[in-house]
């Protein structure tokens, strides 16, 4: 927002908790905590002035917070990455579902959560895609001291999930030489297997760039429990320069033409099968990957474009206050 030439006062609501209640808002969708969160926001805000609210995420802030921020009299919009109409995050979504109706405009990522907002009682919804951000996810200088620790031939980034496991054991199994960059590997069942390839922790933005762009192949995985036909990695290992790897999906499949700028699979064993022919084929790798990258750019999915095109959106919405 600030590079496209606003103003912008932002306020951080898990500072008002400390990071053990943080834990449990997680998992109690703030449960006795919320007032905290409300008296903290209104405590920055007092006599400000300005023109939009902008909520990202939205799982710390309740319906009484919302409305609080209506009083002032500018649209306030929604955005959440997250899905919290399924189930995968249990409780965490509690607040923000019984605050939609107070928002003026839901943006979502995703077609199948348009339908279900409105059922929410949201008052406007505006679908989007994925986003990369301009600025941080493109390729950076790599030092000497670096390259051991980033370079792969193929790599996962990201968080464990259940189905995520048994998969990259298949690949590995295949001959795949991957590598496991992120955090929460310790609770898969797996983890005695994928030890000797991972490297644990999470990611600052600039290290995630570095996982990415060192390797060769860089695997997107869908997160199930969300329902994603595609991610914020689709945008964002093509945009670094990457070749990007993913399963097959109708929003994949019109963001990139399958085998010249992206490489699609229905399975393990498909994504195995394509990760070791283009291993072998380094000419056809490399001509991927650039492609793909002009892609990334020419589809325009990222931040700023996101920003603008809500903030043309809110033009055309009657706002009631």
């Amino acid at each position: 927002m600030r590079r496209l030439g606003h103003e912008v006062m932002a306020i951080d609501p898990y500072k008002a908790l400390p990071s053990a209640l943080v834990k449990w808002g997680f998992k109690s969708g703030y449960l006795g905590i919320s007032h905290a969160v409300r008296q903290y926001v209104n405590a920055r805000i007092q006599n400000s002035t300005f023109d939009l609210v902008w909520v990202d995420q939205g799982d710390a802030c309740n319906a009484d917070l919302i409305g609080d921020l209506r009083r002032h009299r500018v649209p306030i919009v929604n955005y959440c990455q997250d899905n919290p109409y399924v189930k995968r995050d249990g409780y965490r979504w509690r607040q923000l579902l019984r605050a939609i109706p107070e928002y003026n405009l839901i943006v979502t990522p995703r077609e199948s959560n348009v339908a279900t907002a409105y059922e929410a009682g949201a008052r406007a919804v505006m679908r989007v895609m994925f986003a990369a951000d301009e600025v941080v996810h493109r390729a950076q200088q790599i030092e000497q001291n670096e390259v051991a620790e980033y370079t792969s031939q193929v790599s996962f980034v990201g968080t464990w999930m259940p189905e995520r496991g048994s998969f990259l054991i298949s690949l590995l199994k295949r001959g795949v030489a991957i590598t496991i960059f992120g955090p929460r590997w310790e609770k898969a069942p797996e983890f005695p297997a994928l030890k000797p390839y991972l490297r644990l922790g999470p990611l600052s933005s600039q290290r995630y760039v570095k996982a990415i762009q060192c390797s060769s192949i860089a695997i997107g995985l869908l997160s199930k429990g969300n329902e994603d036909l595609h991610t914020t990695r689709s945008i964002e290992i093509p945009a670094i320069g990457t070749l990007f790897c993913a399963e097959r999906t109708s929003e994949h499949m019109d963001m990139y033409n399958d085998g010249e700028e992206a490489v699609f699979w229905k399975d393990a064993a498909e994504c195995a099968d394509v990760c070791l022919n283009l291993l072998n084929d380094p000419q056809r790798l490399t001509a991927i990957a650039k492609a793909g990258h002009e892609r990334a750019l020419k589809n325009g999915n990222f931040n700023e474009n996101l920003i603008s095109s809500v903030l043309k959106r809110l033009s055309s919405v009657g706002v009631e206050f």
